[in-house]
């Protein structure tokens, strides 16, 4: 994946009326999910912006609110591209990639945002944009190629993601379909249905109709 820079800035005053100050100042709410994982009761310092959220089994897991500039993000929400993400916080760097966003639904702009905070040691589940090469058989005979899964989940150290997942459809046959289950990618788990479609090769009806003149 590529690098996507973002400062950012610890965000201490929570609540609804708070997010919509921030939102009124051209800034986004976003929770950095992911952090240390501590037993609780903890007696630790927490940092500016950080708190704990209980997970259960006497665990808690630090999480951290902050806020970010509204036209910093529009290249990294608005575009195919998936992005690992440089988080400057005031000179600290942490990495982390985009979980979840959550858009006014008249408006359409940016209430809050989710993300993930990852290593280089932990995998991280991710969607990743399928891209398909080649020139299958099926078209050449007459065939539509069709996208049905525009992104595949999978999951892997973050650095060893891809930007694409390249297919190649060359010997994808008129009538055929490539499932999930079928494709391998060197250091990466697919978290899909393996019997779930990617792409195929649909019949037409021009197609149909020359085999039917080869059949008679």
């Amino acid at each position: 994946m590529k690098t996507f820079k973002l400062a950012a800035e610890p965000r201490t005053d929570l609540g609804k009326k708070a997010a919509k100050a921030v939102r009124a100042a051209g800034n986004i709410p976003v929770v950095l999910n992911g952090g240390e994982i501590i037993e609780l009761p903890y007696k630790g310092t927490l940092r500016a912006g950080e708190k704990v959220v209980e997970i259960g089994n006497g665990k808690g897991l630090i999480t951290t609110d902050l806020c970010v500039k509204a036209d910093d993000v529009r290249n990294l929400v608005y575009t195919p591209d998936i992005f690992a993400i440089e988080l400057d916080l005031h000179g600290e760097k942490r990495m982390a990639v985009l979980k979840d966003i959550q858009f006014h639904p008249v408006k359409d702009n940016i209430l809050h945002m989710d993300l993930l905070e990852v290593n280089d040691k932990k995998p991280v589940a991710i969607e990743v944009p399928v891209k398909l090469e080649g020139h299958a058989e099926g078209v050449k005979a007459g065939g539509k190629l069709t996208l049905s899964m525009k992104k595949l989940r999978v999951k892997a150290i973050y650095t060893e993601v891809p930007e694409r997942l390249v297919i190649n459809v060359d010997h994808l046959g008129l009538g055929k379909t490539l499932q999930v289950g079928e494709l391998h990618f060197e250091g990466l788990e697919l978290m899909n249905a393996k019997n779930a479609v990617v792409c195929a090769v649909q019949l037409t009806r021009a197609a149909r109709g020359a085999a039917a003149a080869a059949a008679n």
